[in-house]
């Protein structure tokens, strides 16, 4: 599947998944404000920089995973002497699209099982992340963001598997870069302008509209691989 279509289709779970988004990193979002002054907190021209630091290290550390998990695809596929084995890796990519395509939509909710994998290692993390609480300059705002980046999401952990098959750690990197951009602005958004989004992503026939195109496009990456299987 080409870099730019995936880059699109993870930019839009990632905007379109921003209620599940906002219900995982919604109160770590007013944790980090918590220890504000209050002029700070109400005044958003003062707020924006600690909201841009935080996004800025969430979305960081997915491009980091992103690239970790394509440089882990490419090597196992220099290792594994199957002619196969990337076009099966895409099948697999294909079906977490759908899957993440039916969650968009509406309509299917089981990814949110796969967080459950991630849970024993953010034992060993989250407390880190109390090291810079309560936030009070835009460097805390920062580290607290690279640890909360690794907080375990059904999501983000379906697009890593995604990305085992994008074929380099760039790619990787740039799939995931799609994923935290599309997240941003349920995030960052606030006040009314966070309302507006949230009502916008939960109209049914948005919601549909997106989770139509993400599985369409999950459902042609399976096409184009059992195709080339078959002309191979």
């Amino acid at each position: 599947m080409p870099v730019d279509m995936s880059f699109f289709a993870a930019l839009l779970v990632g905007f379109f998944g921003g209620v599940h988004c906002i219900g995982m990193c919604g109160g770590i979002v007013g944790a980090l404000t918590f220890g504000l002054p209050a002029e700070r907190r109400e005044r958003f021209s003062q707020l924006i920089p600690y909201l841009l630091a935080y996004n800025l290290a969430r979305i960081s550390a997915y491009v980091l995973a992103g690239a970790l998990a394509g440089l882990i695809g490419s090597l196992g596929l220099s290792l594994v002497p199957l002619q196969h084995t990337q076009l099966i890796l895409l099948i697999i990519a294909g079906g977490f699209m759908v899957l993440m395509g039916l969650y968009v939509g509406g309509w299917w909710f089981g990814l949110t099982r796969i967080e459950r994998l991630g849970s024993r290692l953010w034992r060993w993390i989250e407390p880190i992340g109390r090291r810079f609480m309560p936030v009070k300059t835009p460097r805390q705002a920062l580290l607290l963001g690279l640890v909360w980046g690794w907080l375990p999401c059904g999501l983000v952990y379906s697009v890593l598997i995604w990305a085992l098959s994008a074929g380099s750690a760039a790619q990787g990197a740039l799939l995931l870069l799609g994923f935290g951009l599309g997240t941003l602005p349920n995030l960052l958004a606030m006040g009314t302008f966070a309302a507006q989004i949230a009502a916008f992503t939960r109209q049914p026939t948005v919601r549909w509209l997106a989770g139509a195109a993400v599985t369409g496009f999950g459902l042609y990456t399976i096409g184009s691989a059992i195709w080339n299987i078959q002309v191979g």
